[in-house]
């Protein structure tokens, strides 16, 4: 019995090992087939799918790293800087390389003094960028600023001080309207840039020139082949190409006349504009007060913005393009031309000015500026001694309409095309205009003080500059313009003896025995032909129209008039116009004609 049990466990022994050695072979068969499948995969991902996987790789691992262009130059007509780029530091942080970033921060703040503004800025940035990215905390270190940072850097992890260019008005406000300012990129611009090209860009322009020329200014971006890792930190450079400067641009503005033309208005604010009369060249534009553009380069403080949306003069406000006033008398040449051209007056049509004029069947009375009236005037008297009776009866027999469609001609009504951006069209009043506005018929009364630039026309600087130089070109100037040359075109078509007889009567504004402006012709070397305007601000309740310059004195500062002076020289063959508007001067003859005296003098000696 034992030996058959013995035999019988053996046997049982034997069939399991049997068993176990198959399901062994068979686990090895379904290794090495496993094995077989896996390298016959690596071989089709190594052989056949190599290039597609290499390239995936490559994306992940090798990036190209925009690099920012400098940014153009600007300058003044003899090549003198407007803006340029200096070399500046700022100080960054990387927030992955920090220990604490708060504290970090903190520590900063006892070395260099950090603004709430900054710290902003930063925090707001580093939302947006990722934590192994440099961030400027600080910029435009100055060199103390730099030395302190630099003694403690070795306890700073995480913390750099970076060279960079940073843009410079070396002229301050005297140029603010004109050149403008860049600034820091935000979502508004996003919108209008070039992704591709402002990749690597901080800066771009917001106003002036800087945005006018925003394509010419900045530049072409070069490119770096960067190898980074997989948390897209930079290993390595790779291949380097330079970027392209931004074009210098030089504009027509002569920093000396520019300078002249804003001292001159002394403490008005207003505005001064100086054209060349065949190319249409800008020589000046002027729009004070100014602002230090520096302000806004790197972003301005609260603190500074608020004192200049506070200041009573609107230091912000570009007068010489968003400025709307009325024209006063310097609408009377336009008014005179109308006149002649429509066969209404002769350059001998006398008129009698008893000091008030009515219009028939109306009680309302419409003075002259002068107490008694002046007499009986021609045209040449008439816009010599600035007489108002005879521009209200002018006004009154030629109508709205022809006045209208004259000073059209004029460009009046409509924009210059002055080569910066805000401009607006002033208003150029018809019947359909005041319909459309204000959903009323014309009046007679309103056609009387349109004749002498009162009621609804509005003018900007520049558009009475370059209509002043279509009136000294004879119907023939050119577009006004900061960057290059235009070409003039013809844009009225009048007798030459209307012209002439015209600007007979405006010399005399100047040169005249009774010339309104007369007072400054001891302070020219030229014979200059000019015309004075005051721009009402505050009207009588008695009906009369008006405060004349002697009564300005009595009223506070911001009801007086706004005083204007338009002209050009030389009158016998006109090269300049000189145009301005001093607010609340009193009276275009005894302030806005001075200014534009010293101006055109400025502009004689500089060679214009």
């Amino acid at each position: 019995m034992i030996s058959g049990t013995r035999e019988a466990s053996i046997g049982d022994s034997r069939a399991i090992r049997a068993l176990l050695r198959g399901r062994f072979r068979f686990l090895i068969v379904v290794m090495l087939l496993v094995i077989g499948l896996l390298l016959l995969r690596l071989a089709l991902l190594q052989l056949g799918d190599h290039e597609q996987y290499a390239a995936r790789a490559d994306e992940n691992r090798i990036g190209l790293r925009a690099l920012a262009p400098n940014r153009g130059l600007i300058l003044d007509s003899r090549g003198r800087v407007l803006a340029e780029n200096l070399p500046a530091y700022r100080l960054v942080v990387v927030p992955e390389r920090t220990d604490d970033l708060d504290a970090t921060i903190a520590r900063l703040a006892d070395l260099v003094p950090i603004s709430d503004d900054e710290r902003e800025r930063f925090h707001r940035q580093s939302a947006r960028s990722g934590r192994f990215e440099a961030i400027t905390l600080k910029s435009n270190l100055v060199e103390e600023e730099v030395a302190r940072l630099a003694i403690h850097r070795h306890r700073l992890p995480g913390v750099d001080i970076e060279p960079y260019l940073t843009r410079h008005y070396p002229h301050g406000e005297l140029f603010a309207h004109l050149v403008g300012y860049v600034g820091r990129i935000d979502d508004r611009d996003r919108q209008r840039l070039d992704d591709d090209r402002y990749r690597a860009t901080t800066h771009v322009g917001k106003t002036g020139i800087e945005y006018e020329y925003e394509g010419r200014l900045h530049g072409q971006p070069g490119f770096e082949r960067v190898e980074t890792n997989a948390q897209g930190r930079v290993l390595r450079v790779l291949e380097h190409t330079d970027p392209t400067p931004g074009e210098d641009l030089r504009l027509n503005v002569d920093l000396d006349v520019q300078r002249a033309a804003y001292e001159a208005l002394g403490e008005f604010a207003g505005a001064v504009v100086v054209l060349d009369v065949a190319s249409g060249q800008v020589l000046a534009l002027v729009s004070k007060p100014g602002f230090d553009p520096n302000l806004f380069v790197h972003g301005i403080s609260h603190a500074d913005y608020d004192a200049l949306l506070d200041h009573r003069q609107r230091p912000l406000f570009n007068r010489v393009l968003s400025g709307g006033y009325e024209p006063g008398s310097t609408v009377k040449p336009f008014i005179a031309l109308a006149g002649l051209q429509a066969g209404a007056i002769t350059p001998d049509t006398r008129v009698f000015s008893s000091g008030t004029y009515q219009l028939p069947g109306h009680s309302r009375r419409y003075r002259d500026w002068k107490d008694g009236g002046h007499g009986e005037v021609d045209l040449s008297l008439a816009l010599a001694e600035s007489v108002n009776v005879y521009f209200y009866r002018l006004a009154v027999e030629l109508g709205i309409d022809r006045i209208a469609r004259e000073l059209a001609l004029f460009g009046f009504g409509r924009k210059t095309g002055l080569d910066l951006p805000g401009e607006i069209t002033g208003v150029l009043p018809t019947r359909s205009w005041k319909r459309a506005t204000f959903d009323q018929p014309w009046f007679p009364g309103e056609t009387v003080i349109t004749g002498i630039g009162q009621g609804f026309t509005v003018v900007t600087p520049v558009q009475l500059a370059h209509a002043t130089a279509a009136l000294a070109g004879r119907g023939r100037t050119a577009p006004p313009a900061l960057v290059g040359e235009r070409q003039p075109v013809r844009m009225i078509e009048h007798d030459e003896a209307y012209w002439q007889a015209v600007h007979e009567g405006l010399v005399g504004v100047i040169h005249g025995a009774s010339g309104t402006a007369r007072a400054i012709e001891p302070r020219l070397d030229v014979i200059m032909a000019g015309k004075t305007g005051t721009a009402q601000v505050f009207g009588r309740p008695d009906d009369d129209e008006g405060v004349d310059e002697r009564e300005q004195d009595e009223l506070p500062e911001f009801l007086r008039n706004h005083a204007l002076f338009t002209g050009f020289a030389p009158a016998a063959e006109p090269r300049l116009v000189v145009t301005v508007v001093a607010e609340h001067g009193g009276g275009g003859a005894s302030v806005a004609a001075p200014i534009a005296a010293a101006t055109l003098n400025a502009a004689l000696e500089a060679g214009l």
